[in-house]
C-alpha cells in the first residue's frame, strides 16, 4: 500500500536548509491516524486500508461512527479514508488500531495533496477563466469584462442555444483538487509536521489526503 495519511493544513512558514537557502514551505499537521478498518476480496471484494483521524465527542459523532471505530478499540473519530492496496500481501503489515504518523514519510520525497480548494463564490468569466476581456479603447461601450458571445450558432448548427460546457460566470473554487509531486522539504516527528513546498490546496485548519506520489515528472524522477 503507498503510504498515505490525513492532515490539517496549519499554514505557511519559511524553512532554511542545509545550504541557508530559504525555503516557503506549507505546515501540514500530519496524523496521527490509526487504522480503522481492513478490507479484503473474501468480505468486501477489493482491498483496501481504512484510516481515521481527529478524535471527536461521541455526542457529536453517529452511532454507526462510533460502532464502526469501536472495532479497531479506538474512539469515534471525524475523518475516515480509503487507501487501495494491490493485494492482500500488503494489508499483513496492518492491523486494526495501528497508529500511522507522520514519521511514515521520512524516505518519501514528493507527495501527492488532495483537498477541497478555497470557495470563491460566484465569479465573472474573466476571474473564474482568465479570460482577458473586451477591448477598453475608443468607441467599446461600457461592458469590457464581459465574455461575449455565447449563444451566436445558427439554428442549423445547434438551434440558437449556447453550447454544452462554455465558460461563463458561476461558483469558482470549492471543488476536489489533487496537487501531484509536491516535494517534502522536513519532517518534525515530535510534533507530527510536514514542511511541503508548492501550492498545497485548501484553507488554513482545512483537511487533507496526503499519500506517497503516484508518477514523478520526469525532471523530479531523475
Amino acid at each position: 500500500m503507498p503510504k498515505a495519511i490525513l492532515g490539517k493544513k496549519i499554514g505557511m512558514t519559511r524553512y532554511y536548509d542545509a545550504d541557508g537557502k530559504n525555503v516557503p514551505v506549507t505546515v501540514v499537521e500530519a496524523g496521527p491516524c490509526v487504522v480503522s478498518q481492513l478490507k479484503t476480496e473474501e468480505s468486501d471484494g477489493y482491498c483496501a486500508v481504512q484510516i481515521a483521524f481527529e478524535d471527536v465527542r461521541g455526542r457529536n459523532s453517529t452511532m454507526p461512527v462510533i460502532g464502526h471505530d469501536a472495532k479497531a478499540g479506538v474512539g469515534p473519530k471525524r475523518h475516515h479514508r480509503e487507501v487501495r492496496c494491490d493485494d492482500a500481501k500488503e494489508i499483513e503489515s496492518y492491523e486494526l488500531g495501528q497508529a500511522i504518523a507522520a514519521d511514515s514519510f521520512e524516505e518519501v520525497k514528493y507527495v501527492d495533496v488532495t483537498a477541497t480548494s478555497k470557495g470563491k463564490g460566484t465569479q465573472g468569466a474573466m476571474k473564474r477563466h482568465g479570460f482577458k476581456g473586451q477591448e477598453a479603447s475608443h468607441g467599446v461601450e461600457r461592458k469590457h469584462r464581459s465574455p461575449g458571445s455565447v449563444g451566436g450558432r445558427s439554428a442549423y448548427l445547434g438551434g440558437g442555444r449556447p453550447k454544452k460546457g462554455i465558460r461563463m460566470a458561476g461558483r469558482m473554487g470549492n471543488e476536489k483538487v489533487t496537487v501531484r509531486s509536491l516535494p517534502v522539504i522536513a519532517i518534525d516527528k515530535e510534533r507530527n509536521l510536514l514542511l511541503i513546498k508548492g501550492p498545497v490546496p485548501g484553507s488554513k485548519n482545512g483537511l487533507v489526503f496526503i499519500r506517497e506520489a503516484k508518477r514523478l515528472y520526469k525532471r523530479k524522477a531523475s
